[in-house]
């Protein structure tokens, strides 16, 4: 997180509570990190005054922009950290964004989060959905949970994957979480879930025994969990590895741990895929009361780009 010296603020224009701007004023005045508040405008309405002039109807925007930069202004002035603001129109706010990241190289990008509703999630797809799977810089989310001194980070990682990616996201997540953890005086903790007996199995072969299957699962996870916490000097006693899905077990520990963070990595399932599997990001986001910093893979490359 100290490497993250330029910070873009998605700027939510129904609210004057800005969250994302408040905790990006936080790490900022930890790092000195520049801040720019950015702001996506579009009104349809705007778009369907036929009556006037093409140059009529852009003057129009540009009075609407104009003004919404005076209210970014009014908005930061009184902000303890250096910002900059740029509101620009645009119909599909994650392409303004993306747009944005990758013509001035923001390193992590800070955005506030709203409730979907399940069934919403299924048909449309969020701003913050757009931005979970196609986003290449570290996204962090967030909620109304504080930072208090002395918090909690939680950070989930996969190690019972052996795929090199995974373990690559693994050690990422680590650093990242070690790391943000010294930044904000928090300690660490590390989640890894495992599945429970396959049903199927346990009724088409009466010999199976599932319950020793569930503790072998478990004693392989807790071990590799070990191995894992052993390369960075992680004290076992912040390991929590638990049976069930990835987004059940990290939101029982977050809560049960209260934490203020969550860390955990996407490899940006887009497409079909996405809508038929899904991310555990956009599964856990809308359960968690506290932020959540996405992480991609190295070497991710984001279909934006493409």
């Amino acid at each position: 997180m100290e490497s993250y010296q330029n910070i873009l603020v998605v700027i939510d224009p129904t609210t004057e509570d800005q969250k994302a701007l408040a905790r990006a004023c936080t790490l900022a005045s930890k790092t000195n990190a520049r801040i720019t508040a950015f702001l996506t405008i579009y009104d349809f309405s705007y778009e369907m005054t036929t009556m006037l002039s093409g140059e009529e109807r852009e003057a129009m925007r540009e009075t609407v922009v104009n003004d919404r930069e005076l209210w970014l202004k009014d908005l930061i002035k009184d902000m303890p950290c250096d910002i900059s603001t740029k509101a620009v129109w645009h119909n599909r706010p994650f392409d303004a964004i993306l747009s944005e990241i990758r013509d001035n190289n923001f390193d992590l990008v800070v955005k506030s989060t709203h409730e979907h509703p399940a069934l919403q999630s299924v048909i449309f797809t969020p701003t913050d959905w757009h931005l979970i799977r196609k986003c290449w810089v570290p996204l962090l989310l967030v909620k109304e949970h504080q930072w208090p001194e002395n918090g909690h980070v939680l950070a989930a990682v996969n190690v019972g994957s052996e795929e090199l990616e995974h373990q690559s996201l693994n050690n990422k997540i680590t650093e990242e979480a070690l790391n943000l953890s010294k930044l904000i005086t928090a300690d660490t903790h590390f989640v890894n879930s495992y599945p429970g007996t396959p049903i199927n199995i346990a009724i088409e072969i009466p010999e199976f025994d599932a319950n020793e299957y569930n503790q072998a699962m478990k004693n392989h996870h807790r071990d590799v969990m070990r191995e894992h916490a052993d390369k960075f000097g992680i004290d076992y006693d912040f390991l929590h590895v638990e049976e069930g899905l990835p987004e059940d077990v990290i939101e029982k520990v977050a809560n049960d741990i209260d934490a203020e963070l969550v860390i955990l990595g996407t490899v940006g399932r887009t497409g079909l895929s996405a809508v038929l599997i899904g991310n555990t990001a956009e599964h856990v986001i809308d359960r968690l009361n506290c932020d959540l910093l996405a992480l991609k893979p190295d070497g991710y490359e984001s279909p934006f780009l493409k």
